[in-house]
């Protein structure tokens, strides 16, 4: 059973060994958020309920099953609230001066001749110009290194980064 609960919870995302702060910063489920009597423990029906809910929140209508209106809203909510988190992070990181913006000496210096590699490996008939059949090769190139086909820019993976 606790090998059971465990795997679930690892299956669900949840991060047992972080701080509450610190893994609601990263937008980590915490323990505390799937203890939902807080009793210390995590029962399946606790993880039962946890999925419950968050079909619950996206949909908006009530009716049972989810729209692709209602999927692209709770899609587009989490995308938000990870680009609040990735902003927040990289300005904590980078804003040398503290003043809640970002100026260009602020960021760093892109690699030693990165670009001019990265434009040479696209430039496949070397005339200096990328074209679009080039670009399109070279982005075709990037998804199969990464493990997925054309048109995946997750690697042909779910949104979460998995195949499932």
């Amino acid at each position: 059973m606790k090998t059971t609960l465990l795997i679930v919870a690892m299956v669900t995302g949840a991060s047992l060994t972080s701080t509450t702060a610190d893994a609601q910063e990263r937008g980590a489920v915490v323990f505390e958020e799937l203890d939902l009597n807080s009793d210390g423990q995590i029962t399946l029906e606790e993880l039962s309920g946890q999925r419950e809910a968050r079909f619950g929140d996206a949909d908006t209508n009530g009716d049972g099953a989810l729209s692709e209106e209602e999927l692209l809203a709770q899609a587009n909510e989490n995308a938000s609230e990870r680009a609040t988190r990735m902003v927040t992070r990289m300005l904590e990181r980078l804003d040398e001066n503290e003043d809640g913006i970002l100026q260009l000496d602020e960021l760093p210096e892109p690699r030693e001749g990165r670009m001019e590699r990265r434009f040479e490996q696209a430039d496949a008939d070397d005339d200096g110009a990328i074209s679009a059949e080039e670009f399109e090769e070279a982005r075709e190139r990037m998804a199969d290194r990464r493990g997925g086909g054309k048109g995946h820019g997750r690697g042909g993976k779910g949104p979460r980064g998995d195949r499932g």
